[in-house]
């Protein structure tokens, strides 16, 4: 009897792990979802409502904005009350969010609704990791970061394909319709399976200054900048490619989808396969190897962007080296980055996600500003920003601090 009994509460307890890791693979996808669903709808909307390629763009700034204002409360209330009850307020301002965006009458409402689109998400997009981190030392953290951010960019792929035929049978709404449904799904998976997690003893200050001290430790500030600057081209090329493809370079909206899910299919791919060889290499010639690939890329690009060649296939192709080199960095580096100052996880994940909306959002209304339909200006965006992801990485590998967390 009682090794049944030792034996059903393992199994309830594995049970339960299972369906938390489940719940914050669900949250990673609603928040890649909310920006990569609804890309595909942009030439139907810019005919829907008669707007210009900058205005269509600044349907992603207003919801990259109102993501930024959601950062600097999140992470410090989620460090002072607990990742659940923070995660729920949210989930629930995005589902108002999207039944306005669904709904509206005017572009005016609709930038509103993704205003509030972007304030919701911005709670499980900074909070659902820190779940698993909370409760995994540094090793484990980095393998279940790789096997999730593989299950999430395998479906993150796949959604520019479904926006693509939602858009096709169901217009524009139908992209909202299926977030709104993704987003009430997750809040119901969050009241069953997230557990509350215990208010820490020492009330951290909700205040700006509490995000100083980090910015203080050099290693903490060198990788903040890194990611930063990595993840904007892959945001630039996500924002601009419909207009690109679909509008200049007669890409249909059937096949549209396949070009811009490649490159999130190969991170998906990439990241699963690296969660089941990590223990067995060196984490600094890992990174080192990152390095090089990430300058092929780089010159990929940048080549790609001065013949200026219109080809939709060769133009993603150029972009696959520069993902393949950010794999390995950003599966090992965010939980190091994590426990630099593990009491304030929720503020250093704000700090990643508020430096990079803020920087996307300049970014593409520039490239928005600059475009003349073609790669040309696009690419050379891309490519600087590489640059300094490559200078960045380097001092990366020289920091001794950063090497020695990584256990090298």
């Amino acid at each position: 009897m009682r090794l049944a009994s030792e034996k059903t509460n393992t199994m309830k307890q594995s049970f339960a792990k299972g369906m938390v890791i489940f719940t914050v693979i669900l949250m990673d996808l609603l928040t890649g979802m909310e920006f990569d669903l609804f890309v595909p709808s942009f030439p139907e909307l810019q005919s829907h409502f008669g707007l210009s390629p900058f205005w269509v763009e600044a349907s992603l700034s207003v919801n990259f904005i109102g993501y930024c204002l959601g950062l600097f409360f999140v992470g410090g209330l989620g460090d002072r009350y607990g990742r659940k009850p923070i995660i729920l307020i949210g989930l629930v301002i995005f589902i108002i969010g999207s039944v306005l965006c669904l709904w509206a009458p005017s572009y005016s409402f609709l930038l509103g609704g993704r205003f509030l689109q972007g304030i919701g998400v911005s709670a499980p997009a900074i909070l659902s990791f820190l779940i698993i981190a909370d409760e995994y030392p540094l090793k484990q953290q980095q393998v279940l970061m790789a096997m999730m951010n593989g299950v999430m960019n395998a479906s993150i792929a796949g959604a520019p394909v479904l926006g693509s035929y939602i858009t096709l049978y169901f217009q524009w709404q139908g992209n909202f319709r299926a977030l709104l449904l993704l987003g009430m799904a997750v809040f119901v998976m969050t009241v069953l399976f997230i557990p509350t997690q215990k208010r820490p003893e020492h009330k951290e200050t909700l205040s700006l200054r509490g995000y100083i001290p980090l910015f203080k430790s050099q290693p903490l500030t060198l990788l903040l900048v890194h990611f930063i600057f990595v993840s904007v081209p892959y945001w630039i090329f996500v924002g601009m490619s419909p207009l690109l493809y679909m509008e200049d370079l007669r890409v249909s909206l059937s096949h549209f989808g396949y070009y811009q899910g490649a490159l999130a299919l190969v991170f998906a791919l990439g990241s699963l396969l690296f969660g089941l060889i990590i223990a067995r290499f060196n984490q600094k010639k890992m990174l080192t190897v990152s390095f090089q690939i990430t300058i092929i890329g780089f010159i990929c690009i940048a080549l790609v962007a001065y013949l200026d060649i219109p080809n939709a296939f060769l133009i993603t192709l150029s972009m696959i080296p520069f993902i393949i080199g950010q794999i390995i960095p950003s599966n090992l580096l965010f939980p190091i980055s994590l426990n630099l100052m593990p009491k304030a996880k929720g503020r250093v994940t704000a700090v990643i996600q508020v430096g990079r909306l803020i920087l996307v959002s300049i970014s593409l209304q520039l490239a928005g500003y600059f475009y003349q339909g073609s790669f040309r200006n696009i690419g050379i965006l891309i490519a600087l920003f590489i640059l300094g992801g490559i200078i960045t990485l380097f001092y990366v590998i020289k920091n001794r601090e950063i090497m020695e967390i990584s256990g090298e």
